[in-house]
């Protein structure tokens, strides 16, 4: 019996092997990849792009492309592979793609100052969102870029007493004591009667890569079971004791080694994994426009 026909290389012949289609650039060494040779528009039609483009985003949690002139419904149909999209109550939704969150700022927007802060977006629900896809449709001349935290990194670098002490505490977070401050008393309170204070851990576990992740940030007031034996001697030990930790814990995010920088131009997207970042919006382009399109996907209750 003749054995199979065996397909041998010509000499000089030159064989490869599959490369993943999207080139991804790191931007630092602990956060963030550009992406090139790649169409958003493309990626939300196709499973295997999509794949490929969702294990880059586990990988370094958030993605930036330039020059994506593609539609709004590619936009949404991009975001929508990640899972169901969500509305903001407090920020306004394009009227013909729900989902698709406009935050438009120009001079004549009101001084809401919201953004600039490190905060991972909607803790203050009992499911947090699972991402966003954001993309740049009119920005500034100079000014107005975006930072992103890598806190995993965070709470891996954090000293081994302080990850002992975080271990089993879990925090409490509010729409009524950010977005609902300047409300009047019954907006406020209806505003937290629709989200009411959820309680998530400190210390989160990736759903999907395992990590541990730092998961506290400005929607966060404060610990839910910090006072007992072990914790509190004195009064001390809890008022300001508590709150100092907390906020020890919040100002990891401000660490340079943990972040990346983004300058926007039109058409320029950023997609990041809001479980494992912060993020913080610089404000320094007054009095010029800065118009973003966010499309902010659905997550799990924190673990």
């Amino acid at each position: 019996m003749n054995a199979p026909a065996v397909s041998v290389p010509s000499p000089g012949a030159v064989t490869t092997t599959p490369r993943p289609s999207i080139k991804a650039r790191p931007l630092t060494c602990s956060i963030g990849a550009e992406l090139f040779d790649v169409d958003l528009g493309e990626v939300s039609r196709s499973d295997e792009l999509f794949t490929e483009l969702k294990t880059l985003l586990l990988q370094y949690k958030v993605l930036f492309v330039r020059e994506q002139d593609i539609s709004r419904a590619e936009h949404v149909a991009l975001a929508r592979r990640f899972g169901p999209l969500e509305d903001h109550p407090v920020a306004p939704t394009h009227p013909d793609h729900p989902g698709l969150v406009r935050i438009y700022k120009d001079i004549d927007s009101p001084p809401e100052h919201y953004e600039n802060v490190y905060h991972c977006d909607a803790t203050w629900r009992e499911n947090p969102p699972m991402g966003s896809v954001l993309r740049c449709v009119e920005g500034p001349a100079a000014g107005g870029d975006t930072i992103w935290v890598n806190m995993a990194m965070a709470y891996e670098r954090l000293p081994e007493p302080v990850k002992s002490q975080i271990a089993n505490l879990r925090a409490r977070h509010s729409i009524e004591a950010t977005f609902g401050a300047k409300l009047p008393p019954e907006q406020r309170l209806a505003l937290k009667s629709r989200y009411p204070d959820p309680e998530h851990p400190v210390v989160r576990t990736h759903p999907e890569t395992g990590e541990k992740i730092l998961f506290v940030n400005a929607f966060t007031t404060h610990f839910v079971n910090f006072h007992t034996s072990e914790n509190v001697r004195h009064g001390i030990d809890y008022a300001p004791g508590a709150s100092n930790l907390l906020t020890y814990l919040i100002s990891q995010a401000s660490i340079p080694d943990y972040q990346v920088r983004w300058r926007w131009t039109k058409n320029s997207f950023a997609i990041w994994d809001n479980r494992s970042t912060q993020h913080y919006a610089v404000q320094d382009y007054w009095p010029a426009v800065r118009k973003m399109e966010r499309a902010g996907i659905s997550g799990d209750i924190p673990f």
